[in-house]
């Protein structure tokens, strides 16, 4: 049983950061009225994303394979399969931002290829995660402070300390498809900051307070 008087607050930070990861997806496809056909074009086109990521592979942070889709297509009727509709996805992560760019353009200039993104973000163990952390407990020992100096007492004892898991980041994204694109196309991406956000509810005991 706690003996004295307590305070409970909330402490909060809010900062904007440079972000520490840029993730887009890259998709080749293949149509064609044969199914092995299809499958064929299909390997062609992922074996030919597989070059330019292994191109520029120190710049690229992790590449995971997505989901593999053949489906047949039908006529209205839903009878006949008139042909083969084929995808294959590969999601990649990329550390270095100045290639970043110049690797989307690369991907987006092979045949029945598609580029979406990039997505911004901040690795799970960043350390402006804990930079807020820090700084919403502070924050949370100031407020505390404040109402125990506007009592006439003052701040004595930790009871309680909660995260209350309310952080976020920002994102953003682009998307491009090409066929084919001409000539040696630039393309600039600003990193786009991320937003995060700790907060903390904390207990204090305080001193009696002089209540005049």
């Amino acid at each position: 049983m706690v003996d004295g008087p307590v305070v409970a607050v909330r402490g909060e930070a809010y900062r904007e950061v440079a972000p520490e990861l840029a993730r887009f997806e890259v998709t080749a496809t293949a149509r064609e009225r044969d199914r092995q056909l299809a499958l064929t074009r299909l390997a062609e086109r992922a074996a030919a994303v597989r070059v330019v990521l292994d191109e520029h592979e120190p710049a690229v942070d992790r590449r995971e394979a997505g989901e593999l889709r053949v489906r047949p297509e039908t006529n209205r009727s839903g009878e006949r399969v008139v042909g083969y509709l084929g995808s294959v996805s590969t999601t990649v992560t990329v550390t270095d931002f100045g290639s970043l760019a110049e690797l989307m353009l690369r991907l987006a200039e092979l045949d029945h290829v598609e580029v979406a993104g990039p997505w911004w973000s901040l690795r799970p163990d960043s350390p402006a995660h804990r930079e807020a952390r820090h700084e919403a407990i502070a924050d949370a020992l100031r407020r505390a402070r404040e109402y125990a100096e506007a009592l006439g007492a003052r701040v004595t004892a930790l009871l309680e300390l909660a995260d209350t898991d309310e952080g976020f980041a920002g994102g953003g994204a682009m998307y491009a498809r090409q066929d084919r694109m001409a000539g040696s196309p630039e393309l600039e991406l600003d990193p786009r900051p991320q937003s995060v956000h700790a907060v903390v509810r904390a207990r204090f005991t305080i001193s009696e307070p002089v209540l005049t």
